[in-house]
């Protein structure tokens, strides 16, 4: 081994131990792992940086930003409560979120398939009461093993389809992939679905204070329409929207004040008095199709644009102290919309309108983004966060799932790589108004592209230094003298290991030459040394970095680096297990 061989080693388990052991941020052992590396020279001055452009980073931070986009949408809403109204437990929540991603796998980029059913995962986890991270992980690894299925599932089957066609002069067709795909599929679903109490119960590592920040009993006033769903149904109906998170304290019917019984018949006209969670609120008014309280806001007869909700609370020098919102005619005067109060310790039960505001109420504003911070100075009205309340806030439901769907097609057909793909999507959201300007920056979890982008040129020292074609080297002299299941266990495990370090395009590339060698030597047919190859290196279940993946459910999941070979590593194992007597009845090497 040369020096660079050694160091290039040496940094990498040091930085491997440092993640596990999980006293540091990430991101922060990530970085002092680069500028260690370049520090030694095994990685140049000029490549040190070389991460950030890479297309993994460009994938994941605006595959985060897409599933923002399709989880503000509130389509994800309607289509549970549509479709799986009573699915309720967590083990069949998780057994569909599994199917679901890894059929959706085979046959798009599984990371879109995972982009897509993200939020989903988020409304379950909700719904039962588990943390998010009980449903991420599974996820990400169903989608994995999804995308064995295909040629177009994963990237390193298309490598291998090439490196076969080299050899044979006849590349893998479509569905070449499918039986042993199919059979990981199905026997990595049935682990992970009888072992997910192997991942722990995790809440986001960088919840931020505005996160933190939970107001559970705004009260808001909502009209029924022509339109709503809920019209001339019981109350309970309505309810039943908001997941057991909001109560009615009245219905008004006219100028009769109602007791909000379950059975009560909801008729065009009537105002509900809900109070919950603003979140639950929203659920209830977007899939109720309610109308909230206010006139819509419009600016010389046009609807005014960027229209957003704020929180903010009344401060003593607040001159809406002692007023009612009737009195002082917000819409009217200021273009403003007060669609929900929330005071402690209080169940309000009076109109907004009629409610007497004092010093202390959290009040949701709903305005133009550039007159609400005006309003809120000149009221003394502090904002209680920089954080999201889509209560109030126009969304438009197809438009994401549509900018989606384009993205994963012009990648299916080649028009366009799939870096530049879910760019486009990306800010399509943006163009589009599926998630605004100043939230798109929330969406992308900066840790986590800061994390990937110190690693690459680090994990990149193993190929640059030759510490690649080293171990490629070793294999070769071991596995001489092993038998075919043996050789192919060998090449299976090892291109596992090494994918987490290299790209796992790149493991085939260094991997697939090297098992064909095996197989020509030992007088052996290639194919199954191939699928060897594509299976170990699209089956990165060890680390949060080896695949994109595993990076995107990393940050929302709020895992450490120490959980993924605690679902991983037997996951990991019962794959080899079932590949090696699979591969060698599939693809015989005689």
């Amino acid at each position: 081994m040369t020096t660079d061989q050694i160091l290039a080693f040496t940094v990498i388990a040091i930085m491997m131990a440092v993640f596990i052991w999980d006293r540091f941020r990430y991101d922060v052992v990530a970085c002092c792992a680069l500028v260690l590396a370049v520090t030694l020279g095994i990685v140049p001055v000029d490549k040190a940086f070389s991460g950030f452009s890479d297309d993994i980073v460009v994938i994941v931070g605006s595959a985060l930003v897409v599933s923002a986009g399709v989880a503000r949408s509130g389509i994800v809403d309607t289509a549970i409560k549509k479709f799986f109204p009573n699915l309720n437990t967590l083990p069949a929540q998780l057994a569909l979120l599994m199917i679901v991603v890894a059929v959706l796998s085979a046959f798009i980029k599984n990371i879109g398939a995972l982009a897509i059913m993200m939020p989903v995962a988020f409304q379950f986890a909700k719904k039962s009461g588990a943390s998010p991270s009980k449903y991420l992980m599974p996820m990400a690894f169903a989608a994995l093993l999804g995308g064995l299925m295909t040629q177009i599932g994963t990237s390193p089957n298309i490598v291998v389809s090439r490196l076969r066609s080299e050899l044979t002069g006849t590349p893998f067709t479509m569905f070449d992939f499918t039986p042993m795909g199919a059979i990981l599929t199905i026997v990595g679903i049935t682990f992970l679905l009888f072992f997910h109490w192997l991942v722990p119960s995790r809440t986001k590592q960088n919840n931020s204070i505005e996160e933190a920040i939970e107001i559970t009993n705004y009260t808001s006033e909502v009209s029924v329409t022509a339109q709503s769903s809920v019209l001339d149904k019981p109350m309970s109906e309505l309810l039943k929207l908001g997941d057991g998170e909001v109560i009615a304290t009245a219905v008004l019917r006219g100028p009769a004040r109602m007791s909000p019984f379950p059975d009560l018949v909801m008729r065009e006209g009537d105002v509900a008095l809900l109070e919950g969670p603003s979140k639950a609120l929203d659920r209830i008014v977007s899939a109720g199709r309610l109308r909230l309280s206010g006139k819509p806001l419009k600016e010389r007869g046009q609807t005014q644009p960027d229209v957003i909700s704020v929180e903010a609370i009344i401060s003593q020098e607040s001159s809406l102290r002692g007023l009612s919102a009737k009195e002082l005619a917000l819409s009217y005067t200021r273009g403003i919309n007060l669609l929900a109060v929330s005071r402690r310790g209080e169940r309000l039960k009076e109109r907004l309108g009629d409610l007497t505001l004092m010093a202390g109420d959290v009040l949701v504003l709903q305005g133009s983004r550039r007159n609400l911070p005006a309003v809120l100075q000149d009221f003394s009205l502090l904002p209680l966060a920089q954080r999201e309340v889509l209560l109030g806030t126009h969304r438009r439901a197809y438009v994401p799932l549509i900018i989606l769907a384009l993205a994963m097609a012009t990648t299916a057909v080649g028009i366009a790589p799939v870096p530049v793909a879910f760019f486009a999507a990306a800010l399509g959201m943006v163009v589009f108004r599926a998630i605004p300007l100043a939230d798109i920056y929330k969406a992308v979890d900066g840790p986590i592209l800061v994390m990937l982008a110190a690693l690459i040129p680090v994990s990149d020292s193993l190929r640059t230094t030759g510490g690649s074609a080293l171990i490629a080297g070793w294999l070769g002299d071991v596995a001489m003298n092993l038998p075919a299941w043996g050789a192919l266990a060998l090449i299976l495990v090892t291109a596992m290991a090494v994918t987490p370090f290299l790209n796992n395009a790149a493991t085939v590339l260094v991997m697939g030459p090297i098992a064909a060698s095996f197989a020509t030597t030992l007088g052996f047919k290639p194919e199954a040394f191939l699928m060897a190859v594509a299976i170990g290196a699209g089956s990165d279940f060890l680390t949060p970095v080896g695949h994109q993946c595993n990076t995107l459910v990393f940050g929302p999941g709020g895992y450490k680096f120490s959980d993924y070979p605690r679902l991983g590593l037997p996951l990991s194992f019962i794959i080899v297990l079932v590949s090696v007597p699979a591969l060698l009845y599939i693809w015989p090497v005689r």
